[in-house]
């Protein structure tokens, strides 16, 4: 289908850089460069919109969000309030199959390169869904599939943001951070457990503040 390429295309663009925050993202030049038509490129661009990785201005079309935008800082703010209740809940209430899988994901995470072969500043696909599914993962013992899907979609919200915090922190060392995050899990240490987690996403928000050049 047209239009799910055309959207794939330009998801993947925006994620890689593509197109920098604030960008304007215009629908003729965006139909010209995938040799679609108007209607497609807007029914794709519409779809990102409500992903969050574009936005939509009165009367100025379509743009990339810029790192000023308030809603990075809210993002961080709401997985702030419940990542952190769900990963407590989670170390209470997982069983030793949750640990295997915990223990599996940070290992798959650990292993994976975080850019493609060859260098460059974008994480690759690969160790992209290898980050999402330590992070799921973690909360998976939680049992409560509401509060599983409150994450999904805050993690689907919070993707620009992560890439452009990682390339803005480039001296961070996550590594150590998801290591952190995994032995307090495995340790049955709740309290520790969301405090590790508490502070990784809000080293990941501070990466977009307006003080960071």
């Amino acid at each position: 289908m047209l239009s799910e390429r055309a959207y794939a295309h330009l998801r993947a663009a925006i994620l890689r850089g593509d197109h920098a925050p604030g960008d304007a993202l215009k629908p003729q030049d965006l139909a010209k460069e995938l040799g679609v038509s108007l209607a497609v490129v807007r029914e794709a661009l519409v779809r990102l919109v409500g992903e969050g990785f574009a936005d939509r201005l009165p009367n100025r079309g379509f743009a990339v969000p810029a790192f000023s935008d308030r809603r990075w800082q809210e993002i961080a703010e709401a997985r702030r309030a419940v990542e952190p209740v769900v990963l407590r809940m989670s170390v209470e209430r997982g069983d030793v199959d949750w640990e295997a899988r915990v223990r599996a994901a940070h290992h798959r995470l650990a292993r994976t390169p975080p850019y493609p072969p060859g260098g460059g500043e974008h994480y690759s696909e690969a160790w992209s869904e290898a980050h999402r599914v330590f992070h799921r993962t973690l909360l998976e013992g939680c049992g409560n599939p509401v509060l599983l899907e409150t994450f999904d979609r805050m993690w689907t919200a919070s993707e620009l943001a992560r890439r452009w915090s990682a390339r803005r922190t480039p001296g961070r060392d996550g590594v150590a951070e998801h290591r952190r995050l995994e032995e307090a899990a495995l340790a049955r240490d709740a309290d520790a457990a969301a405090e590790v987690l508490a502070e990784h996403l809000t080293l990941t928000a501070a990466g977009l503040s307006d003080g960071l050049s």
